[in-house]
């Protein structure tokens, strides 16, 4: 079946063969080496040597087989020109002879091998063998030689065998058998026998052996190739028993030494290597052999001649198909990368072998060979993707759809390289083939860019707008894949490519513009202003109007433009567009709102304007988030050298903040418009219990104005975030107080009614705190609350109250106070429990004003704990007098017997306040300072640190205001209460030394 031969012509060969003249048989013998056999010298050793030949006797019967094995010797019963002897190995029992002897075989099924093993003796005299003697065995020997013939040797065993009993190759050890019975264990010869003829009158036998085995070779390969195809798996390189048994026997036969066999099997697995699919394997396999066994010598000219050539035929081969690697080895078939590393390992093996490096010293280095394949084979396959995707009809839109194609099929097949064929080549052959592939490919890209694209000034661009920023975005796609070289080049041919668009930005950019806008109005169109769901608060077009940012976010991420200076420009556009779509946007949902109200819904109305500023809260966000989307803080690193930090601040960062500014007033603004259509119906239910009867119980005219705002607030506080939910009840609880104020010019008061508004104000000031939910305490409880609760003769807040707010209110004055307008001072504040003392240390004032004519000052510091009603007893302490000094250096410390619980209450402080000392004149103020005790180390739980580690706190001195302070106004009208008209006439004497009262 391997030949493809019909049985009527393999008949009609092998009659023919029949007819030929038999071959010569013959019998290659190699006498290897013997273990193990007697000793039969004086010394103990033997000089073994062994005598063989063919013997052709008829006589089979088996006691003539017993008689020639018992009596027979070579040099008896063969002639001596068939006789064939080994050399003679002195004063051995393990002899190693490794020699080889053919001998012809007229007679195969009768003919017998046969191999004598004797002792040489050459003649001695006795005193040379008394010499040698050791023991009494030597005795004996010396006794039994002298009764022998001088120089008869001695039998050491033979080996005879049926040469019909023999395989075409046999090699084992054989058992030395005697002559007699005497000493029957003889020891071992190893032997090796091939069974080969010398002529054949045939065709075939006029060529060399070896050749007829690689032809042999290649049509059995090509058989079972072709069986495993037709079966649809794939050959793993091995022939069937029945082939590598005729491919033994030949090799066997024609006497084919390994070497040989090797060079057959390379020379015809290379050669189907190029036409037929299989392994690479194989070819690894024997061109391990053919190193393993190279000598240069052993070939003749024909022969190397013949090997070289198929170097060189089989590399060619390889890098061709490693040249057209995209279509031989596609990435789309599993199996592809296993083929290619296979064909690069043996095109790399084989330029290392010595066959190679002898016969082909002239070959250039195998990377050279295939950097130069993989360059040819680019610029090919570019050519023919090229022609494959010109355009019918030539023409600039044509010409770009091409281009654009041709430019994704590169950056794919570059993307592809990188990914995964790669690491192959630099592992294997040490070759970049991405970096190789990426030059050639941007530089062909490049030149075939400059004659498709239409010229700059040309009218068509405008229209091709589209086409050309689909380019511009393939290109940049290409050429960011310089970032997988192993060194940045900045003379790639498409470096600068973005020059040839530059020119094409302000469509680009207003395209942009356009669409986003587009999209938010078609947004606001069909927004019925419902919530997206109880989580999210707004409605559906801001979630558009996000992706609408995003969108132009991407495109800026897409254009990634490399000139800096005009990369900024092009983010102060996008910024820009972006606050006007988002001031347009709230106008646009406002009046979407107005269209969707039912004009006699008030509550319908007001629940869409909740959803207007939940949308416009929630754009604020986005805009907010813009430097971070867009990374702004990697542009500014990209332009620090052209555009400076102030210009950058006030281009972006400003412009963004008067969008954010905008935006809080449109909040502002809907939740105004929101608080108004509350206010008509707060107004007319205080009205309603201002004008009821005296008779009325209080609480039954204020339940329907709870009832009221619980429901209306109910919606609003679900809906709106707390922020702007806080800033509706600022304006409602406003509008309250400013109601409140003005209905006792409308009737004639009396205490019934006083119980009523007063009731009303407290039952809403309960509403809007929310218990802690809604506005602070500190915001309902502003002067006017106070003036009211006052007007209504129920002021509930007493004067040391109202004294500890205004500590409070400063404490929180100084903790916002940063600028150092009147100097500091630094002091350290610790409360030790174990003393019950709180210890104060004043180090230095610093930056104090010169109030002396000297152009300098004598600062003194003045210390008490204030409120006077919580510490009664502590008494006023000071500092040293500093001259001439404007920071002066204290180091002073100060110690008050306070209790932990008069340090925790509400207002509780240490004033500090700087004098400049007179010793004429009244002391000048240099400035105050309120440091809260509720925050001093060790107050709430004991600590071991030592006032050395205690922090040290730096304090802005301040200077009181003359007017405007409403709490002092209140305790200023309570004239009747001493408490409160000392504290009012002190606080005022320290405006009046305030340089702010100079203003």
């Amino acid at each position: 079946m391997a030949f493809n031969m019909d049985p009527a012509e393999h008949k009609a060969i092998l009659e023919s063969v029949k007819s030929l003249e038999p071959p010569i048989f013959c019998v290659k013998v190699t006498v290897k080496q013997a273990k193990g056999i007697l000793g039969k010298d004086v010394s103990g050793f033997s000089d073994p040597y062994c005598m063989l030949g063919i013997e052709s006797s008829r006589d089979s019967s088996p006691n003539s087989d017993k008689k020639q094995k018992q009596k027979a010797v070579v040099r008896n019963t063969l002639p001596e020109d068939q006789t064939h002897k080994t050399q003679v190995k002195v004063q051995t029992l393990n002899p190693v002879w490794n020699e080889t002897f053919i001998m012809d075989v007229e007679d195969m099924d009768n003919a017998r091998f046969q191999m004598d093993m004797w002792d040489s003796d050459d003649v001695e005299s006795v005193r040379t063998k008394l010499g040698e003697l050791t023991d009494l065995h030597g005795l004996k020997r010396i006794f039994k030689d002298a009764r022998k013939d001088k120089g008869q040797d001695d039998f050491l065993g033979n080996v005879v065998l049926r040469l019909r009993d023999l395989k075409c190759r046999e090699d084992r050890w054989y058992p030395l058998e005697p002559r007699t019975e005497t000493y029957p264990d003889r020891g071992q010869c190893h032997l090796q026998f091939l069974l080969t003829h010398k002529k054949r009158a045939t065709m075939l036998s006029r060529n060399p052996s070896y050749i007829v085995h690689r032809q042999l070779l290649q049509q059995f390969v090509r058989h079972e190739i072709t069986c495993h195809q037709a079966t649809g798996t794939t050959w793993d390189g091995e022939i069937s028993p029945h082939g590598m048994t005729i491919l033994y026997l030949h090799a066997t036969q024609k006497d084919l030494s390994e070497f040989h066999q090797g060079l057959g099997q390379w020379l015809a697995y290379s050669k189907l290597y190029q036409s037929l699919e299989f392994s690479s394997s194989c070819l690894l396999h024997h061109m391990t052999s053919i190193e393993y066994l190279w000598v240069q010598g052993r070939l003749q000219d024909e022969q190397k001649n013949e090997l070289a050539e198929s170097f060189d035929s089989l590399l060619q081969y390889g890098l061709s198909l490693l040249g057209r690697y995209r279509i031989v080895f596609p990435l789309s078939e599993s199996r592809s990368m296993e083929r290619m590393q296979g064909l690069l390992r043996v095109l790399i093996q084989m330029c290392k072998t010595k066959a190679f490096r002898e016969l082909c010293s002239s070959t250039p280095s195998l990377q050279d060979k295939v950097t130069e394949a993989i360059k040819t084979g680019t610029h090919e396959w570019f050519d023919l993707k090229r022609q494959h995707l010109q355009p019918m009809i030539q023409g600039y839109e044509e010409n770009l759809k091409s281009l654009i194609s041709l430019v994704v099929d590169v950056t794919v097949d570059l993307k592809s390289c990188q990914k995964m064929l790669n690491k192959h080549f630099i592992n294997t052959i040490k070759v970049d083939v991405f970096s190789l592939t990426f030059q050639e490919l941007e530089e062909l890209v490049s030149e075939y860019l400059d004659c498709q694209l239409p010229p700059s000034n040309h009218s068509s661009r405008r229209q091709l707008s589209e086409l050309l920023y689909q380019l511009y975005l393939t290109l940049r796609d290409l050429h960011n894949l310089q970032n997988f070289l192993p060194t940045r080049d900045s003379s790639l041919p498409l470096s600068n490519f973005h020059c040839k668009f530059a020119d094409c930005l302000p469509s680009w950019l207003q395209k942009a513009y356009s669409t986003a806008l587009e999209r938010v109005q078609r947004a606001v169109r069909i927004d019925l202003l419902v919530p997206l769901s109880e989580l999210q608060k707004h409605s559906a077009s801001t979630v558009d109007l996000s992706t609408c940012f995003t969108q132009i976010g991407r495109t800026w991420q897409q254009l990634a433009w490399p000139d800096p200076e005009e990369a900024f420009m092009i983010m102060v556009k996008f910024t820009e567009d972006m606050c006007r779509i988002a001031l347009m946007y709230c106008t646009m949902i406002k009046h979407r709102a107005e269209e969707l109200s039912d004009t006699r819904d008030a509550g319908q109305a007001a629940n869409k304007l909740c959803l207007v500023v939940n949308n416009i809260e929630q754009l604020r966000l986005v805009v907010r988030s813009l430097p971070e989307k867009l990374n702004w803080a990697s542009l500014e690193e990209q332009t620090h050298e052209v555009i400076s930090t102030g210009q950058f601040q006030h281009t972006l960062h400003d412009q963004l903040k008067n969008a954010v500014a905008c935006l809080d007033r449109e909040i502002r603004g809907v939740v105004q418009a929101l608080a108004q259509k509350l206010d008509s119906g707060i107004a007319r239910h205080l009205h309603s219990i201002a004008d009821a009867s005296d008779s009325q119980d209080p609480n039954d005219s204020i339940v329907p104005m709870m009832k009221f705002l619980e429901s209306e607030l109910q919606y609003m506080n679900q809906n709106l975030v707390q922020e702007n939910f806080n800033c509706l009840l600022s304006l409602l609880w406003s509008h309250i107080l400013t109601v409140i104020s003005n209905l006792s010019s409308h009737i004639t008061p009396s205490v019934r009614y006083y119980q009523r508004l007063h009731a009303a104000l407290k039952n809403l000031e309960s509403c809007f705190h929310a218990e802690g939910c809604g506005l602070s305490l500190e915001i309902l409880h502003t002067a006017t609350f106070i003036t009211l609760e006052q007007d209504l003769g129920l002021c509930s807040s007493s004067t040391r109250e109202l004294i500890g707010r205004y500590y409070q209110q400063k404490i929180q004055q100084q903790q916002g106070s940063t600028a150092e307008k009147y100097g500091a001072v630094t002091v350290k504040v610790i409360y030790r429990h174990s003393e019950q003392k709180l210890h104060v240390e004043i180090l230095n004032a610093v930056n104090l004003l010169p109030l002396d004519s000297n152009g300098s000052s004598d600062p003194f510091i003045q210390l008490t704990l204030e409120p006077k009603h919580i510490f009664p007893a502590v008494e006023l302490r000071s500092t040293e007098t500093k001259k001439n000094e404007l920071n002066p250096l204290y180091d002073e410390a100060f110690d008050f017997l306070v209790t932990p619980e008069q340090c925790a209450v509400p207002g509780a402080c240490l004033l500090l306040t700087v004098f400049d000392y007179d010793a004429i004149l009244s002391n000048e103020l240099e400035g105050e300072a309120f440091l809260s005790l509720a925050d001093v180390p060790g107050l709430k739980e004991e600590t071991s640190d030592p006032v050395a580690n205690i922090p040290q706190t730096r304090v802005a001195l301040t200077h009181p205001k003359v007017n405007g302070d409403r709490i002092l106004q209140l305790l200023d009208c309570r004239r009747s209460d001493r408490e409160a008209a000392m504290f009012v006439k002190l606080r005022k004497q320290r405006a009046r030394q305030s340089k702010e009262s100079e203003r």
